[in-house]
């Protein structure tokens, strides 16, 4: 049936996307590979309404899904990362990327995101406790934190971050950290709702309402900002459950 492959078309525009973020990530065009990742995001999370609205969830959905997502929010990250150490590593650098051959072999640590990433969606997929929250940081949160940093550089070149982000250390150590929130044993909430209660989802409610506003005010340096609220909320909320 045709009403079947909608959820899976879906899935594979995201994957779509994330091919073409891959590009342009390899191009060292990260804005450009941040728009597609944002879109293939966009895909990734009505894939999963149109399955449910449709009645129509399978485990092929199930698999394609993490399929795209690898590519979206896992290998892109890591390629995006990579050029961020070669930036670091060569600041004069103008129009080469991470493939010259005066690479040094300390650019790809960058691809342990996409590796941590690899590990983190096939637990997702035989862990029946991720039905309503997730455990470990979701991977197009942790894309979206890496890809921030090029952005930051971009626009934001006389903000906080943009030195640290110019720093070869704090690239690895960010590199490190995101694997280890990717596949730590930490509860995070969903954003998604059964009801519009407020008491039942205060947090949620506080969480978007805080995004906007430090969107608004501080752009894509507040991207970084959103996370690590969104991590400490998630603790906080099991500490007095």
């Amino acid at each position: 049936m045709i009403k079947k492959q909608i959820p899976n078309f879906i899935t594979l525009l995201n994957l779509l996307s994330g091919c073409m973020a891959t590009v342009f990530a390899v191009q060292d065009n990260l804005v450009v590979a941040t728009v597609f990742v944002c879109i293939g995001i966009f895909f990734d999370f009505f894939d999963g309404l149109a399955a449910r609205a449709l009645k129509v969830k399978s485990d092929l959905g199930l698999q394609l899904d993490s399929l795209a997502d690898m590519v979206t929010s896992g290998l892109v990250p890591g390629l995006v990362m990579c050029q961020l150490i070669f930036k670091s590593l060569n600041p004069s650098a103008t129009d080469l990327t991470f493939f010259s051959t005066e690479t040094s072999w300390v650019v790809f640590i960058g691809l342990i995101i996409t590796l941590g990433s690899a590990y983190r969606l096939a637990k997702f997929n035989i862990d029946d406790r991720q039905t309503d929250s997730f455990i470990g940081l979701p991977t197009p949160a942790n894309a979206l934190l890496i890809l921030s940093f090029g952005l930051i550089l971009d626009y934001h070149p006389d903000s906080f971050l943009s030195e640290l982000i110019q720093n070869t250390y704090f690239l690895i150590a960010i590199s490190v950290l995101s694997v280890l929130l990717l596949n730590a044993e930490l509860k995070l909430f969903a954003l998604k709702v059964s009801n519009l209660k407020l008491s039942e989802n205060w947090y949620r409610y506080l969480i978007v309402v805080l995004s906007i506003i430090l969107l608004m005010t501080l752009q894509f340096v507040a991207i970084p900002i959103i996370i690590f609220v969104y991590i400490v909320l998630s603790l906080a909320l099991q500490k007095i459950s």
